[in-house]
C-alpha cells in the first residue's frame, strides 16, 4: 500500500518548465512537489551544449539542469523520483496524481511539464534494433559511433543541430529528409552545409533497418518520394529526430489540445480544467526552446498562487492541511 502526500502545488515532470515552477512556487511559499520518473533536466540531459539561454553563452546541458534544480530547491521544491501514471480532478476540486509506487500526491493546484517524446519513423527493425545503431539521442549514442559513418532522419532544427554534433564522431554523416528543403533554422543549416562531413540526402524516405549477423545496424532501405527510385545506405547508425509527441496520456478526463495533442492554454498556461496549468513542451505553442519553458514555468506557477489565493479567499469547501488554502 502507497502513502497519500498533500501539498499546495503539484508539478509533473522536471524539465526546465517544470524546475522554473518549482522556484517560483517555493518562492511563493507554497508547499510544492515537482515529481518526475527520472534525473531533473529533462530535454536538457540530451543536449551536450546550451548556447542560447541568456547569460550563458556556452553551458553544458547536465550543468543547466543541476543549476536550474538546485535553485528550485533552495526555495523549498521537494523532488520526487517516481512516474505519473494517472491525474485527475476530483469531485472536490483538487487534483490527485497517482505514481507507479502506489503513493499518490494531493493539491488544489497542479502544473503539467511532462514534456514529450520522441516520434518514431515505425518502419521495421527500427524497435528490433534499438540500442543497436538506432537511436534517439546524439549526445547519449554518439560516442559509440567513432569513425564510423551514419544516417540521421530530419529536417527541423533538432536534426540538423544534432547531425551536426555527430560530426564530432563519425567520419561521415548523411542526413536524410523528406522534403527538398529543410524547416530548421537559417542559421543551423548554414552550419550543417558548411561541414564537410555531412551530405543531405533529399526527398527521401527510410523503408527499413537492416542489421548483420550480430543485430546491429548495417544497411537502410530507403525509396525517393519523387521518382519512386530504391536505394541503399551502408550505416552502422540511424539517429532518428522527427519530433516530439506531448505526454498529455497521463491526464484523465478532456482537457483541450489541437490536432498534434498539445494541450490548449491561456495567457496565464491555465488549462480547460480549473486550476490545471500546462507549460513547457507539453504545450501548443510557436517554439520550443529552454527559455520559452522558463517563461512558461514562471507564469503557471504565478498563476496558480493567484488560483489558490482566490480559493483562500472564497473560504469555501476543505483546507488542505499543509498549506492552508481552501479548495
Amino acid at each position: 500500500m502507497g502513502q497519500t502526500f498533500e501539498y499546495d502545488v503539484i508539478i509533473v515532470g522536471a524539465g526546465p518548465a517544470g524546475m522554473t515552477a518549482g522556484m517560483y512556487a517555493g518562492r511563493s511559499m507554497l508547499k510544492t512537489v515537482v515529481l518526475e520518473r527520472g534525473a531533473a533536466g529533462g530535454e536538457l540531459l540530451n543536449t551536450e551544449t546550451i548556447e542560447d539561454y541568456p547569460g550563458f553563452e556556452h553551458i553544458e546541458g547536465w550543468d543547466l539542469a543541476q543549476r536550474f534544480e538546485n535553485h528550485a530547491k533552495k526555495f523549498g521544491a521537494e523532488f520526487r523520483q517516481t512516474t505519473v501514471t494517472t491525474l485527475r480532478k476530483l469531485p472536490d476540486g483538487s487534483f490527485e496524481a497517482e505514481t507507479d509506487s502506489g503513493d499518490t500526491f494531493h493539491a488544489p493546484t497542479a502544473i503539467v511539464t511532462a514534456g514529450g517524446t520522441p516520434i518514431r519513423l515505425g518502419i521495421p527493425g527500427e524497435t528490433e534494433y534499438a540500442g543497436k545503431g538506432v537511436s534517439y539521442c546524439a549526445i547519449c549514442d554518439g560516442a559509440f559511433f567513432k569513425g564510423h559513418t551514419i544516417a540521421v532522419v530530419g529536417g527541423g532544427d533538432a536534426a540538423v543541430e544534432e547531425a551536426d554534433f555527430l560530426t564530432r564522431y563519425a567520419s561521415k554523416v548523411y542526413l536524410i529528409h523528406r522534403r527538398d528543403e529543410l524547416r530548421a533554422s537559417k542559421l543551423l543549416q548554414k552550419r550543417l552545409f558548411e561541414n564537410p562531413k555531412v551530405e543531405v540526402i533529399w526527398d527521401t524516405l527510410v523503408d527499413r533497418v537492416e542489421a548483420d549477423g550480430q543485430g546491429f545496424v548495417r544497411n537502410l532501405k530507403m525509396h525517393n518520394v519523387k521518382t519512386a527510385a530504391e536505394s541503399d545506405l551502408a550505416v552502422t547508425a540511424l539517429f532518428v529526430f522527427i519530433g516530439f509527441r506531448p505526454n498529455t496520456g497521463i491526464i484523465d478526463g478532456h482537457v483541450d489540445h489541437d490536432e498534434m495533442g498539445y494541450l490548449l492554454t491561456d495567457v496565464n498556461m491555465e488549462t480547460s480544467i480549473d486550476g490545471m496549468f500546462a507549460a513547457g513542451d507539453v504545450r501548443a505553442q510557436l517554439t520550443r526552446q529552454v527559455t520559452t519553458a522558463a517563461g512558461d514555468g514562471t507564469t503557471a506557477a504565478i498563476a496558480a498562487e493567484k488560483y489558490l489565493s482566490s480559493l483562500r479567499d472564497s473560504s469555501v469547501g476543505r483546507v488542505v492541511a499543509t498549506g492552508g488554502y481552501a479548495v
